[in-house]
């Protein structure tokens, strides 16, 4: 199976100049034509299982989160041959496209880790090369619409696409976030044109977060949430020395009650791998589902202060 998927200056007058350089608040430039984004329920997580594991995989999508699955198909979905199973899951907290490939998977697939619905396909390939996106992967028609993949900077990967039919998914309960692990020499800039592109705002930008969050208890780190109407992101601006799983995780999802989901997913087959902490807002968790799909799992903290691991 493939497996994608924070000196002296003064220090004080060094920190402010970086912060001032970096800083997602100075958006490079306004974006131009109308809004691509549509809604968070049409974004999905790309996740890649093996065959064999597919149907293992989704059922506990549903038995941890609840929702239901569409229909299972083997189709073409990337502008060269290859042939995959593919089912989306829809939840109350976050889609998730299934792809289970009986071929070998061609490049770059595998290494988005989103895939976000726009309203015009065309238009969203000129914003996002406007924001300084690379398109790796030009536009392509699949079976049910049109898809490409950008690049943005620090590398975070992103599948674009454009249904023929518009679809129509009920609201989510709770909006999911994509996590981002850039370095911080790209953390200011991926938000800054990611911002730009989407119509979004940054919620917060944290220099000093809790290293516990990234399991790292001694250390802080740079955090950096932002949203729009694709949903949310959680930029995690890291030196890359980080323990097994942190950085491996692709999506948080927020419950109403950590522990109850929990039971709910150890009971058809989820393995907890960071038991819940307590940091700032949220007490959080990292699971692997059957499959190897890694992921947060994360709901309002009682009592909202870092604490050990």
């Amino acid at each position: 199976m493939i497996k994608l998927r924070a000196i002296h200056l003064s220090s004080y007058a060094l920190a402010a100049l970086m912060f001032a350089l970096a800083s997602p608040f100075a958006i490079s430039g306004p974006a131009t034509g109308a809004p691509v984004a549509v809604s968070p329920q049409y974004d999905t997580t790309h996740v890649y299982v093996a065959p064999e594991d597919f149907d293992r995989f989704a059922d506990s999508l549903v038995a941890t989160f609840g929702g239901s699955k569409s229909k299972q198909g083997v189709f073409q979905v990337t502008p060269t041959p290859s042939q995959t199973i593919s089912q989306l899951v829809l939840t109350p907290v976050g889609s998730v496209s299934v792809f289970g490939f009986k071929t070998p998977i061609p490049y770059p697939f595998g290494l988005e880790q989103t895939g976000y619905l726009v309203t015009d396909m065309d238009a969203a390939v000129r914003a996002a090369r406007a924001h300084h996106a690379d398109v790796v992967v030009s536009i392509f028609p699949d079976p049910i619409g049109r898809d490409a993949v950008i690049s943005w900077p620090g590398g975070v990967h992103m599948q674009l696409y454009w249904h023929t039919s518009v679809p129509h998914y009920a609201p989510l309960q709770t909006i999911p976030e994509s996590r981002v692990y850039v370095s911080p020499e790209s953390a200011g800039a991926f938000a800054r044109e990611f911002v730009a592109f989407s119509r979004g705002k940054i919620l917060s930008d944290e220099l000093r977060a809790p290293g516990i969050e990234i399991g790292r208890p001694s250390v802080t780190y740079r955090r950096i949430r932002l949203e729009s109407n694709f949903g949310k992101i959680t930029v995690l601006a890291t030196d890359g020395q980080l323990p097994y799983p942190y950085g491996r995780e692709l999506t948080g999802y927020e419950v109403s009650d950590l522990t109850a989901t929990l039971t709910k997913g150890k009971a058809a087959g989820v393995t907890v791998l960071v038991e819940p902490y307590s940091a700032e807002s949220r007490t959080a968790a990292l699971v692997q589902f059957p499959g190897g799909y890694i992921a947060e799992i994360h709901s309002a903290a009682a009592n909202p202060t870092a604490t050990a691991q």
